[in-house]
């Protein structure tokens, strides 16, 4: 009836009496919690003719009954889809935010954004999944609007019609990050969704974007950075070239020692290897102190580097949706 309906479990499998109920929502609203900033989200699904279509409000608290309390129209407008989402060649509708699941991913909130991108009269509708990121789980960077995971447009798969995410975004699988995605087939000739099914969709870890360099070395410098840590560790693929780190102080000068000369060259593939100078194996003398990293890259990709303490290379990170091997919610056991 327009709400969402919250009960509590200490093993997952037996079930207490309702502890609340939310404020009025539309279907396919979303809960998360937020660790960076210690609140828990409602993601309130709502409608507004003349344009946006389906957006969300957002409402927020410490703790998850008191944020679950809002009257009709209270919660803030939060997100919607963005004029750079395209529409359908075939359809030539603006598209509209169909559904969002959040997630805390290492250092940062994972969002899946479910696209509808209209309502065709003989195909399921086409929702299709975007991806983007949160610094503070409120404002969102989208920097590519393709599909992330898109529909088929081949009848018959099992996702011709109507793709969307799980609520823990991803689990973390060894390398590999795992997508739990809803497929509809549909029925040729009408709106009806038809068999639903669930796919996996699969992605290197972290490997949701790369500097790459060919032959010529490119080079990426960092903004100002602090960290608790001392072992730089990187996720890599460059087998065939050379990755070197050097490190730059506060006044822009390089740090000795840590230079790119003196750095051992990383060249193989892995999503977790540690960078090692000739003069230093950590970045001890480092810590606390505001540096900057400049990597060099030939012949190779560089998906994402972090500082630890931890000399096994984990990131202490958070894994989403979590994954086999871990104790919690992050990655303390790599």
């Amino acid at each position: 009836r327009g709400r969402l309906s919250v009960y509590f479990s200490p093993d997952g499998v037996h079930w207490g009496e309702r502890a609340a109920a939310s404020g009025p929502l539309g279907d396919r609203s979303t809960v998360f919690y937020n660790p960076f900033r210690g609140v828990w989200v409602y993601g309130i699904r709502d409608y507004q003719g003349g344009g946006i279509g389906r957006f969300r409000r957002y409402h927020e608290a410490p703790d998850v009954l008191e944020a679950a309390r809002w009257e009709r129209g209270q919660p803030p407008f939060w997100i919607g889809a963005d004029l750079d989402d395209p529409q359908r060649d075939d359809l030539k509708t603006p598209c509209e935010l169909y559904n969002l699941d959040v997630a805390p991913y290492e250092s940062l909130m994972l969002g899946l954004f479910s696209l509808w991108r209209g309502q065709p009269d003989d195909r399921a509708k086409p929702n299709e999944i975007c991806v983007g990121f949160s610094r503070d789980g409120f404002h969102w960077q989208r920097p590519v609007h393709e599909p992330f995971i898109p529909v088929s447009e081949r009848y018959g798969d099992w996702n011709w019609g109507n793709v969307q995410s799980a609520g823990g975004c991803c689990l973390v699988v060894g390398d590999e990050l795992y997508f739990y995605v809803s497929g509809r087939a549909g029925v040729p000739g009408s709106s009806a969704s038809g068999a639903s099914s669930t796919g996996l969709a699969k992605l290197r870890r972290d490997g949701f974007a790369s500097m790459d360099a060919g032959v010529a070395t490119r080079t990426l410098t960092t903004h100002p950075v602090r960290f608790s840590g001392e072992c730089l560790f990187v996720n890599v693929d460059s087998p065939m070239g050379a990755l070197r780190v050097e490190v730059l102080g506060e006044d822009g000068e390089f740090v000795a020692g840590y230079t790119r000369d003196e750095c051992r060259p990383v060249q193989v593939d892995s999503t977790c290897r540690r960078v090692t100078w000739r003069e230093h194996e950590d970045l001890a003398a480092l810590t606390g102190k505001p540096v900057r990293f400049r990597f060099h890259l030939a012949r190779g990709k560089l998906y994402a580097f972090w500082v630890t303490p931890d000399a096994s290379g984990a990131s202490r990170g958070y894994v989403a949706a979590g994954g086999p091997g871990f104790t919690g919610p992050a990655d303390t056991t790599h």
